[in-house]
């Protein structure tokens, strides 16, 4: 789900800004650009986006305080009285409760504390006005009516819904997102989630080699490869490697694509002096060889799930009309093209200006002042999954883009570390992405340098000296 900007108080907010690096911030004011392009953007938005009730039309507020068996509402109105209270369970029966109750009501706003998840897809279908509720604000408006600390369940509610009362002329509503971007956002999360349990997996297998077959770990670098878990199935113990014989190595090397001029002669002289250096053990070596040979099992099934959850992925890409935008970014590929924009979305009424994307993702750092005090600090409160995408997504592009690499390298003599100097870089490719986005353009190289030209952009004059870049395959 995303919720579109709104006007929000005279409040500065960083531009173009090396995050963490508090000397290079520009402030600017957040007043709304007037300009036919910025109502062209908005007339857009207004027709890629299903309308939303507005706050001052909302007749009740409801705070919802979800759980996974049970969930907890008040319903208080305008004057802060309350109208309802309610527990119901989750099931058909309860959510049917619901909204036999909440019908005579009228029009409804409804403060939850998440923006995902079956209830709030559930609240969107019923027609209600969602106003998610960051969790840090939700544990503040509670304070504020029980100060003594107590808790309980009908009392957050009520706290929400008296908060939405109170503030909510300020909040963002949710707007359910389009079926195709909803769908290829979570294949992605999901892909994302496996990859993780792999490489929880990979991190075993090497433990349990470690124990017994040294060998192998010097063998094979990437046990992400299919080849290095088809080896210890093949050889589970070094004392089985040694009884295959030189001939059966080069077998396994050559049907595995292994035998490199570069890597056979190493690999094959690991194999011959396998039994060198084991553990003592026996019961080690049978009981963790049983351990390597289970979890390669498990990577085996784990693996021709991602390669399906990749085709899906795939599929929907294909399918979604704004396909060639982010396929067109250099470096972006089958991977990463994909969950930028199941991240970023199709709503373009969401992110106003490339500066509330900028937050979003996390690249915008955050400015605390106080007096004299003044402290730059990275940005914690974003998308996180769009945040590691977008590390992965500039540093890539420095393979693709001269002007890319020479910011990084530019950001690295500045002194920057690595990870901050890819920040940097994302913070500037999503100003080019939120224009291609809401232009509905794909990226234009030619274009690009013709306006840093035009501009006067110090990058200009460093790509012609840009190192050449020298990545890991």
């Amino acid at each position: 789900m995303r919720s579109p900007d709104c006007e929000a108080g005279p409040v500065q907010r960083s531009k173009r800004t090396p995050p963490w690096q508090g000397s290079s911030i520009r402030l600017t004011g957040n007043r709304r650009r007037v300009s036919n392009a910025a109502d062209s953007f908005a007339r857009r938005a207004s027709l890629d986006t299903p309308a939303v009730v507005a706050f001052a039309e909302l007749d009740h507020f409801v705070g919802f305080d979800w759980a996974e068996e049970k969930h907890d509402v008040v319903v208080v109105n305008r004057e802060g009285k309350v109208r309802l209270t309610l527990t119901f369970p989750d099931t058909a029966a309860g959510w049917a409760e619901l909204r036999e109750k909440l019908a005579p009501l009228g029009q409804l706003g409804v403060a939850i504390e998440t923006r995902r998840g079956p209830a709030v897809e559930r609240l969107l279908e019923a027609g209600y006005a969602v106003f998610p509720m960051n969790p840090k604000a939700a544990e503040r408006f509670r304070d504020r009516k029980a100060p003594s600390g107590v808790k309980d369940d009908t009392l957050d509610a009520w706290s929400f819904a008296d908060a939405l009362r109170s503030d909510g002329h300020a909040w963002r509503p949710l707007r359910p997102e389009d079926p195709q971007t909803q769908l290829l956002r979570m294949l992605c999360r999901d892909e994302i989630g496996l990859i993780e349990q792999r490489t929880a997996l990979v991190l075993q297998l090497r433990q349990a080699l470690r124990e017994y077959y040294p060998a192998a770990l010097e063998a094979f670098d990437d046990w992400t490869l299919p080849a290095a878990w088809e080896f210890v199935d093949r050889f589970p113990t070094p004392r089985a490697l040694a009884q295959a014989g030189l001939r059966r190595w080069q077998k396994f090397m050559h049907i595995h694509r292994l035998y490199s001029p570069t890597s056979a002669e190493k690999r094959l002289e690991i194999f011959a002096r396998a039994t060198e250096f084991v553990s003592p053990s026996e019961s080690v070596t049978t009981a963790k060889s049983l351990l390597a040979a289970t979890i390669v099992k498990q990577l085996r099934v784990l693996e021709a799930q991602l390669k399906e959850y990749r085709r899906r992925i795939e599929q929907a890409f294909s399918a979604h009309p704004d396909r060639d935008i982010f396929g067109s970014l250099p470096g972006g590929g089958k991977k990463l093209a994909p969950r930028l924009l199941g991240e970023i979305g199709a709503n373009r009424a969401v992110f106003e200006s490339p500066e509330s994307l900028q937050c979003y993702a996390g690249t915008a750092p955050v400015t605390k002042k106080s007096g004299k005090s003044c402290r730059v600090q990275v940005r914690r409160a974003c998308n996180k999954t769009l945040r590691a995408t977008l590390h992965l997504w500039a540093n890539e592009s420095r393979r693709r883009c001269a002007w890319a690499q020479a910011y990084y390298q530019q950001k690295k003599r500045q002194g920057a570390r690595h990870a901050t100097a890819l920040r940097c870089l994302g913070q500037r490719w999503l100003k080019i992405v939120w224009r291609m986005w809401q232009n509905r353009m794909p990226y234009d190289e030619a274009l690009h340098m013709r306006s840093l030209a035009k501009s006067g952009s110090w990058v200009l004059g460093l790509t012609p000296a840009a190192e050449p870049v020298v990545l890991p395959n």
